[in-house]
């Protein structure tokens, strides 16, 4: 069966996540977003106005349709990263709601690791704070493509014009310190719905976007061949009957790219080359398959290919290197030191690393590159030098997302230390 790259799934989904300081109203915004674009269902809303009265409000908390766990409801606050879908006649959305604390800057992490759009609040009685340049370099760091800055609680500084433009100025310049151009500011009021999926009537001064027609036209990648091909094989299938005696495919998901049959590639680390003859998808052959569809290929050679190997297109291939150089964020409470031994995760394949060095340490103040810190404490931001015990296929993170990230993880329990992104070689 032949098959040809279509963008409809593409072009129709969106991911974003929220970000921003503690009590910027990120909730409450999410929840007014679901709610006036009739995203909640009736049951929802029954549910939501029930603990409303629980706690004592006599309007519905739209917050409590994202501030799922006890916890959160009971002190108000986001801890987890509260995932949520809904779709409106132009677009499908995924949404991930961030916490803003900054002992849960990890789980910003998580959320905005997969983000294509960040949307960022900033309460308009505090402006710019430490933890919205925290959020910001994240969202620079895992080089989220576009940022929407909603500079909310207007209602509650008089839907003042200055106001709003001092913020946007001011946030504007540190995210271009960031390299990060794509900034949209739009002025909000979450609680009373101005300007999230209605226009304001309390700001004629304003004449941009609501925040959900920006969700809505904001630029999506549409095309798998922009990207360099990359398939982490999962798993080797063999499975030896009479029925499949000489049987071999490698299995995984393709995580950029596209490939073909006929196709000469490299397994990595190895460097063997071969052909792909044919690839199954969802039961069926196909002459191409395209990120992110999880598939079988099949080599014209019986080569030793198993979990954690990487198939690429061998004109297109990534260095193999075992001195890896990057930029990490810092999510443990134990700090990061130079000489510890953790345990390097890269896609599907996880390798002995050691800490050579921490050449640096991000200051948000001014972004400044702080020297030799001799450690990066939880949340801190820093470039590392690592060595791997085995050869990695690494992307620079500038290239790909995917083949350019990492974790290192506590080799005694298991704990996620950091994510990391190789620097751009």
């Amino acid at each position: 069966m032949t098959t040809s790259v279509t963008d409809d799934a593409a072009t129709s989904l969106l991911r974003f996540a929220t970000a921003g300081s503690v009590d910027d109203g990120k909730s409450t915004l999410v929840g007014r977003l679901l709610h006036d674009s009739k995203s909640v269902l009736t049951d929802q809303l029954e549910a939501l106005a029930h603990a409303s009265r629980d706690r004592g409000t006599g309007a519905p908390d739209l917050a409590l349709l994202t501030d799922g766990l006890r916890a959160e409801r009971e002190q108000g606050i986001t801890i987890d990263v509260a995932y949520r879908y809904f779709a409106t006649p132009r677009r499908r959305f995924i949404l991930a709601d961030t916490p803003g604390h900054v002992q849960y800057t990890r789980n910003m992490v998580t959320g905005a690791s997969t983000a294509q759009t960040a949307v960022v609040l900033v309460d308009a009685r505090n402006g710019v704070v430490e933890q919205t340049r925290r959020h910001l370099a994240v969202a620079a760091l895992l080089r989220v493509p576009y940022v929407l800055l909603a500079v909310n609680k207007m209602d509650l500084v008089g839907y003042a014009e200055a106001v709003f433009a001092a913020i946007a100025a001011e946030f504007t310049a540190y995210a271009r310190g960031l390299g990060v151009c794509e900034v949209t500011a739009v002025p909000v009021s979450a609680l009373a719905g101005d300007n999230v999926v209605t226009p304001s009537a309390h700001m004629d001064w304003y004449g941009g976007p609501t925040v959900l027609e920006y969700l809505e036209t904001v630029p999506v990648v549409t095309d798998p061949a922009a990207e360099p091909a990359r398939f982490p094989v999962q798993y080797t299938i063999r499975p030896q009957t009479t029925t499949h005696p000489d049987y071999r495919g490698y299995a995984g998901r393709i995580t950029s790219g596209v490939l073909r049959v006929g196709d000469v590639v490299t397994v990595l680390p190895s460097g063997h080359t071969s052909t792909i003859t044919a690839i199954d998808t969802l039961g069926h052959s196909a002459d191409i398959a395209w990120a992110p569809q999880s598939i079988t290929l099949h080599l014209a050679d019986d080569l030793d290919v198993s979990r954690g190997d990487l198939i690429t297109p061998a004109a297109s291939a990534p260095q193999i290197t075992q001195d890896v150089e990057a930029t990490v964020c810092h999510l443990a409470d134990q700090p990061l030191l130079p000489g510890a031994r953790v345990l390097l995760k890269h896609i599907t394949r996880t390798v002995r690393a050691l800490v050579k060095d921490i050449p640096s340490r991000l200051t948000l103040e001014d972004l400044s590159q702080h020297p030799n810190p001799g450690r990066l404490n939880a949340n801190d931001i820093g470039r590392v030098t690592l060595r791997t015990a085995e050869p990695l296929a690494l992307d620079p993170y500038a290239t790909s997302r995917h083949t350019g990230s990492f974790l290192l993880i506590d080799p005694t329990d298991g704990t996620t230390l950091a994510g990391g992104v190789m620097d751009t070689r």
